[in-house]
């Protein structure tokens, strides 16, 4: 029997017996788009698991405290907006406990204790509310922008001590400054956004995780642009083994390796952490002995066929943990094991989703803004690029310009400002995508042409440099925008299962898969938005069977899913489910046509466009 450490989240809905009495259909429908729209892809964003669903409810695991706490607060005030003018007796009311606690692990499902509390702790919260046990709230009091409200120690079911309970306060109030407290104040400025997009239908679409890019990061501990600065301590050899050190040195030098290849960080040179092998030293001893920001330590054990891996990312500064995981393999050949390993660790502490960038992230919103730098505007601008509506990309633009007048000259920023506009364009958010695509392409070619620009800001131009080419329909400088991108970042997974779009435009399909599989391979955790793009693949080869299953049930990342399963629905004759998703789209944009599909989806073979364009008419897309 496992067990482990773990923040559990448990919600339920209010009154659901009665709301299914009063209307059975409606409620369950009600329901199941909350689970689908708002809390999966909210879960997921914070990291978490959904483990157990009980109709009216859900039981999540996450790994980080602070993040099941902001999963809980983003849900209860997304799910506020959603509501917004509803009917009392329409509107879903979510109630929400978090706790902290040892779980007992049985394949997907947890037990024990920790889940329990987490349930009665949800039993006690108010309607919207969100109750915390004492060690969630000990632990996390310093890091978040809310603050806690102490409700006394409680008698529970079935838990024989009395369970001293916190209910969280979402005004936005925190008890202390921190870090992460001018992170996390947006978010409460954002309701107010979430209201009004809420009632015109908006909120629904969101821009893929591309939306969500980074080209440097600032941090305490940097080199002379402002990159982090990161040790790889030599990996423990933990087999009891001397003859397997060479397995152990041969993960951290791959590591080293593969690490320097990411522009968002730093890497400090394999002889100079080698003095620390089998050495117990303290982390922030080491920070300051190296002059690091971050380090990675872990421990390797080996038998037979079975490699288990240790690893985990610790500021330097702090001491504190950021990220910690445990891998599994089982295979005969240790070198591609090793390799394996590398490639996912790399895939989660660094690049576009990595690790380091979310601890990084943190620490731009406590600066005062007479302080704030050229990377930090680019930071901040990327918050609210990751908000996945059209108002967000507005708030973003706003934050670029007026970094721009700071620093005129900035690239980084110049090209933050294309980004803006292809997401614009790219994924149906106005009447004027013509407009945007000019704008980028311009910035583009002015920018991109300037000497010495920095590997940061290149790899951020490229990459909207290749979607503009391919909306005019330059397919080969397209693709080679996209190898330059990513050569400067190798070990990318999200980046390279973007860009894996630029390989299917230019009819290389079989390559487009295989980027999108290593990117899953990589990168679990955003799966979804990588079966996305097979999905794209498929359809453009007639499979569109395959395609349709690679996207049954996905989130909605962006306008393109639901179109795509219209076109899948048609060929596969469903009629009426095409043109429920097609109601779907015009519900929420309804200017959108089959023309902009041709605006939007690149190929290289006009007939590839042409055949989709033809289905999604036949499913009740107006043509133009």
């Amino acid at each position: 029997m496992d067990r482990k450490l773990a923040a559990i989240l448990a919600a339920d809905v209010v009154g659901y017996s009665a709301m299914m009495e009063r209307d059975e259909t409606g409620t369950h429908e009600r329901l199941q788009a909350s689970l689908r729209e708002v809390f999966e892809p909210t879960i997921s964003k914070y990291h978490g698991v959904i483990f157990k669903l009980m109709g009216d409810g859900l039981l999540a695991e996450f790994i980080s405290v602070g993040e099941a706490v902001e999963c809980a607060v983003t849900l209860q005030l997304t799910l506020a907006e959603r509501n917004g003018d509803l009917p009392e007796e329409r509107a879903l009311r979510v109630r929400i406990g978090v706790n902290l606690g040892e779980v007992i692990v049985e394949g997907q499902d947890r037990f024990g204790e920790g889940v329990n509390i987490a349930a009665r702790l949800e039993q006690l919260a108010e309607p919207g509310g969100i109750w915390v046990s004492a060690k969630v709230a000990k632990e996390v009091e310093k890091k978040l922008a809310f603050s806690f409200e102490a409700m006394g120690a409680q008698k529970v079911k079935n838990i024989s001590e009395r369970v001293d309970c916190y209910r969280v306060r979402m005004d936005g109030q925190p008890s202390r400054r921190s870090s992460v407290n001018r992170r996390m104040a947006p978010v409460i400025v954002l309701a107010g956004l979430f209201a009004t997009m809420a009632a015109s239908g908006l909120i629904l679409w969101a821009v893929p995780l591309s939306g969500l890019r980074i080209s440097a990061i600032t941090s305490s501990v940097t080199d002379r642009v402002g990159v982090p600065i990161i040790a790889v301590l030599p990996f423990q050899n933990m087999s009891g083994d001397p003859k397997l050190d060479y397995f152990s040195d041969g993960m951290t030098n791959d590591l080293i390796s593969m690490l320097t290849g990411v522009s968002e960080l730093k890497v400090m040179s394999g002889s100079a952490t080698y003095a620390y092998k089998d050495k117990r030293t303290d982390v922030r001893q080491i920070g300051r002995d190296l002059g690091v920001a971050y380090v990675i330590e872990g421990g390797i054990w080996k038998e037979a066929d079975r490699l288990r891996i240790t690893a985990q990312l610790t500021d330097a500064q702090t001491g504190e943990h950021v990220w910690a995981e445990k891998l599994d393999k089982v295979g005969t050949d240790p070198l591609a094991l090793q390799d394996q390993v590398v490639e996912r660790i790399v895939a989660t502490v660094g690049g576009q989703r990595g690790k380091m960038y979310e601890s990084e992230y943190r620490k731009v919103w406590e600066k005062d803004t007479p302080k704030l730098a050229e990377y930090d505007y680019f930071l901040r601008s990327n918050f609210y690029f990751q908000q996945y509506n059209p108002r967000s990309l507005v708030k973003a633009r706003e934050i670029i310009e007026e970094g721009l007048k700071r620093f005129p000259d900035s690239a980084l920023l110049m090209f933050g400002l294309a980004w803006d506009n292809v997401l614009a364009a790219n994924y149906g958010y106005d009447q004027t995508p013509e407009q945007h695509w000019q704008q980028a392409s311009a910035i583009l070619n002015e920018t991109l042409a300037r000497p010495s620009l920095g590997p940061d800001a290149k790899k951020s131009g490229l990459w909207s440099f290749s979607y503009v080419n391919a909306h005019e329909g330059k397919f080969d400088k397209s693709l080679q925008s996209a190898q330059e991108v990513m050569a400067l970042s190798p070990g990318d997974a999200f980046l390279i299962g973007d860009l894996s779009s630029a390989y299917r435009w230019h009819g290389l399909t079989d390559k487009a898969i295989e980027l999108a599989d290593f990117a899953l391979r990589s990168d679990p955790n955003n799966a979804p938005y990588y079966l996305s793009m097979k999905a794209f693949v498929f359809t453009d080869k007639e499979r569109y069977a395959e395609s349709a299953k690679l996207i049954d049930g996905t989130v909605d990342f962006f306008v393109g899913v639901p179109l795509l399963r219209a076109i899948n629905f048609v060929n596969l004759g469903k009629p009426d489910d095409a043109h429920r998703e097609i109601g779907k789209v015009l519900a929420q944009q309804p200017w959108y046509t089959a023309a902009r599909w041709r605006d939007m989806t690149f190929n290289i073979e006009p007939t590839v466009i042409d055949r989709q364009v033809s289905a999604l008419v036949k499913a009740g897309l107006p043509e133009k």
